[in-house]
């Protein structure tokens, strides 16, 4: 099966089909090259939420658990802080059987804009599992597993 941008049809048994909706981040865990695992890589309790359009559009947003409100006019130390623990982008994503590819067009990490972010994908009912390729994070090389559950339509 080769990489597309689709619009799903469930009735077709488009597999693509059953990504189109809401998901909501159950978890996060990495893995580093030498096995090192860490349960919270972006923090304790992080949020977030993962929608794929029937269009082939997507957005991801992030928050990293524990972040601090600011604080009146915001310093500059406080600013960057915000920005280092909120991820989001947008864009298009194409599909293929154990792998989706996000086709960055807007994120709020500038680099990542006109860039693929390939992830692995493993579909579990009502939750999918992305894996991320080994990639410099913090520091060191590592893998990022993060368990989503779907919405459904009115829940909070």
């Amino acid at each position: 099966m080769t990489d597309s941008v689709f619009a799903p049809d469930a009735a077709s048994g488009n597999k693509a089909g059953e990504l189109v909706g809401t998901w909501k981040l159950v978890s996060a865990s990495s893995v580093t090259s030498n096995g090192e695992r860490n349960e919270t890589p972006y923090g304790v309790g992080p949020a977030g939420f993962l929608t794929y359009f029937e269009d082939g559009r997507m957005t991801s947003l992030i928050s990293y658990g524990g972040r601090k409100p600011l604080r009146g006019i915001p310093q500059v130390e406080e600013q960057a802080e915000a920005f280092k623990t909120f991820l989001a982008y947008a864009g298009r994503y194409t599909f293929s059987g154990d792998k989706v590819i996000h086709h960055v067009e807007l994120s709020s990490i500038p680099n990542y804009v006109g860039k693929d972010l390939p992830r692995g994908i493993k579909i579990q009912g009502d939750q999918i599992v992305l894996i991320t390729p080994p990639t410099l994070v913090n520091g060191s090389i590592q893998s990022i597993e993060l368990i989503w559950q779907r919405l459904s339509v009115g829940s909070p």
